[in-house]
């Protein structure tokens, strides 16, 4: 009964090496965006300079990730639940990149707003990131603790974000037309509502892997599919 205790052992530390550089993604991919957008709020270019050359550590862990994952599933070949965990982990980390990658395109745009008067239209970009940081946080801890529920209840916040996301655009492009001498800053700050809206994408895809690596179901499109039909 040694050896497989020794086996199970070394694979639940493995793992959990695996969990914990997800983890990690997800703490500096939170840092990231909240400095791009308090980058574009306090109209900060040296923020905006942090959030950019934040990526590469982010791109670098998802590489790890990648690397230790498939090293993982070659080594120990898991099956039910803990392949689920393994897959699912790796999911989240490539999620994790493309959430900062939206970071750094906030922060690249911010950084061409800083060169021009402020816009009063910036105010329409806060609501947005603090309902598309609350999908990320929840869709993080429904991760970590395994939580289904709330995992779940994530998924149908995407939508409000959509809308938020319309509803600025629809401003953004009116005041386009009143002022068109701003016209670049405010398709900066469509730009940047559009990756808000990214980041509740990806937030909603890490919800649904959570639901997939704690109950062996797969959710995705279902919300989509109930919509259609209601």
């Amino acid at each position: 009964m040694i050896a497989p205790k020794h086996i199970l052992g070394t694979f639940d530390e493995a793992l959990a090496s695996l969990r914990n550089n997800v983890l990690m993604m997800s703490s500096l991919t939170e840092r990231s965006l909240d400095r791009a957008i308090t980058g574009l709020v306090q109209r900060d270019d040296e923020l905006c300079a942090i959030a950019i050359a934040d990526d590469e550590e982010i791109d670098q862990l998802e590489k790890q990730v990648d690397k230790d994952g498939i090293d993982l599933l070659l080594r120990f070949q898991p099956v039910a639940s803990d392949l689920r965990r393994v897959v699912s982990a790796m999911k989240l980390s490539s999620n994790l990149e493309r959430m900062a990658d939206q970071g750094t395109n906030i922060a690249r745009r911010a950084r061409k707003l800083n060169q021009h008067p402020a816009l009063p239209e910036t105010a329409l970009i806060m609501p947005m990131y603090t309902h598309a940081m609350a999908m990320f946080k929840d869709a993080i801890d429904s991760y970590v603790r395994e939580d289904v529920q709330l995992a779940r209840s994530v998924v149908p916040r995407d939508q409000p974000l959509d809308e938020m996301n319309s509803s600025a655009g629809r401003r953004l492009i009116e005041r386009m037309a009143e002022d068109p001498g701003q016209l670049r800053g405010y398709l900066n700050l469509i730009f940047i509502s559009r990756c808000l809206e990214r980041v509740g994408d990806h937030a909603t895809n890490m919800a649904e892997d959570a639901v997939y690596a704690a109950a062996a179901e797969d959710i995705r499109h279902q919300h989509s599919a109930s919509a259609a039909n209601g």
